[in-house]
């Protein structure tokens, strides 16, 4: 058997080899639809890294005080990201199913649900973002900082409400090229806000930090509009209109968000303590572990570039009840999500200092991140494995597990080895950045825990049979 063969060789839900012409196609579906959220994925976190760059020509403090906001902010996000996880789940179906008219229904109501989410999150960000930067970790330093930056960007949880809506319901149905246009380009203003707002270009005033987060708030509007437009033309597959509830939808919307909600929490609760422990530490290692943090990110958005075309072929796999190409979508996208993995590998081994001095030229945080980079090189095959197949299962609304697995695995593992490494294993290997870098072995771990608790789920089977309304 040649390698192409051994790359395609993939099993039906029974455990029979696909044939090979079969298998070429559903990697070729994968590829079709997974590329555009891919590049989509590495353009935005490429992006979000230039944004970082940028902040930190103002220093470690203003890296920091940006990076402190990111866990309140997606705490805030939890229930909105939940129900457009269960309105993928159900466009899915029911596109796979040839429900059409189902899966505008189940867009619309989500869109009225999401509304009143993305108001009472707007409320609570911008009046309640001191409480929130101190429980995130803000000390004197970045408190004042990072709560101005919160407020502004608070202004706009419900323009990004809508567009995480749409663009769910979109990826469900495979158009995955509208929210990498979208996102793109809302993420290009983004950049180009930056360059004038942060140190006052092309005659505006040096805004600093709170630049950075008008700059912010603007791309997330100018996104949400540029989603809007696309369902409100005529001609789509989705059609904006003033909703009618009915009970079949809204109950497989709580049924799939609400396990959803249960792991976006432990998620969220486990990056909040991590980022305490980190700011503990001191402020050029909380920058230092913002810079990897950034770099990291890539590779998890190559896999969820993947995860993304998994969730979608899934979901419509099992719609039109066939298992059998259910379980081979999620083995095509391990394999693609792998191969992803390796390429980066490659490229953050072999220019990992450089890497490092895009963000920052401060030689003691530069030899922090190039250190926390051979850790991460080692977890990102895993990394890609276990996002790949969160994919697969949340396609089938197999989301109780997925949360399970963050519960055991982000909320409690890693957090508890973050601290054992950060301080009382601190200084058990003298010149050694041991509280630097042990964030991303409890992030090697995590990711190797999870990996194998999915693909054992995977191959069991069970997911295929869950049933939504």
């Amino acid at each position: 058997m040649g390698l192409s063969q051994k790359l395609l060789a993939v099993k039906d839900h029974e455990g029979k080899p696909i044939d090979e012409a079969q298998a070429k196609k559903l990697f070729q579906r994968t590829l079709a639809i997974g590329w555009p959220s891919t590049v989509e994925g590495a353009l935005l976190s490429i992006i979000g890294s230039v944004d970082t760059m940028m902040v930190g020509t103002l220093g470690a403090a203003s890296i920091a005080a940006v990076g402190l906001t990111g866990q309140p902010r997606m705490i805030l996000l939890i229930v909105a990201q939940a129900l457009c996880i269960g309105t993928t789940a159900l466009c899915a179906r029911r596109k796979g199913a040839g429900d059409d008219k189902g899966a505008n229904a189940c867009l619309n109501q989500s869109m009225a649900l999401i509304s009143g989410i993305g108001i009472l999150m707007t409320l609570i960000g911008y009046f309640g973002a001191e409480w929130l930067m101190k429980l995130g970790g803000a000390n004197e330093d970045t408190l004042e900082l990072s709560t101005a930056y919160f407020q502004i960007i608070s202004l706009a949880f419900l323009p990004q409400c809508w567009q995480l809506c749409i663009c769910a319901a979109m990826r469900a149905i495979g158009k995955t090229r509208v929210t990498m246009v979208t996102n793109i380009t809302a993420n290009l203003i983004n950049v180009c806000l930056n360059y004038v707002l942060i140190n006052g270009k092309l005659g505006f005033p040096a805004m600093g930090v709170r630049g950075a987060a008008l700059a912010t708030a603007c791309g997330t509007i100018a996104s949400s509009m540029i989603c809007l437009f696309v369902v409100t033309c005529r001609g789509g597959y989705f059609r904006l209109q003033l909703p009618r509830f009915d009970g079949t939808t809204l109950s497989g919307l709580v049924k799939v968000g609400s396990s959803s909600m249960v792991e976006a929490g432990c998620l969220r609760i486990g990056f909040l303590i991590l980022a305490r422990l980190i700011a503990g530490i001191g402020t050029k290692a909380f920058a230092a572990y913002q810079i990897v943090g950034q770099v990291t990110s890539l590779s998890f958005t190559l896999g969820d570039g993947i995860s993304t075309a998994t969730t979608s072929l899934v979901g419509q796999s099992l719609g039109a009840k066939r298992k059998d190409l259910a379980m081979g979508y999620a083995q095509a996208g391990r394999r693609i999500g792998t191969m992803a993995a390796i390429l980066l590998m490659l490229v953050i081994s072999l220019a990992s200092r450089q890497i490092a001095m895009l963000f920052t030229n401060e030689e003691d945080i530069i030899r922090d991140v190039t250190m926390s980079f051979i850790v991460v090189i080692i977890a990102m095959i895993p990394q890609n494995g276990r996002v790949v197949q969160s994919g697969a299962l949340r396609g089938a609304g197999d989301v109780r597990f997925v949360a399970a697995c963050a519960l055991i695995s982000v909320t409690v593992l890693r957090p508890i080895l973050t601290w054992l490494f950060c301080y009382p294993l601190a200084n058990i290997w003298p010149g050694f950045p041991m509280a630097v870098v042990s964030p991303w072995i409890a992030f090697m771990i995590d990711a190797v825990v999870r990996d194998r608790l999915m693909a054992q789920r995977i191959r069991r089977g069970h997911w295929m049979d869950i049933v939504l309304n």
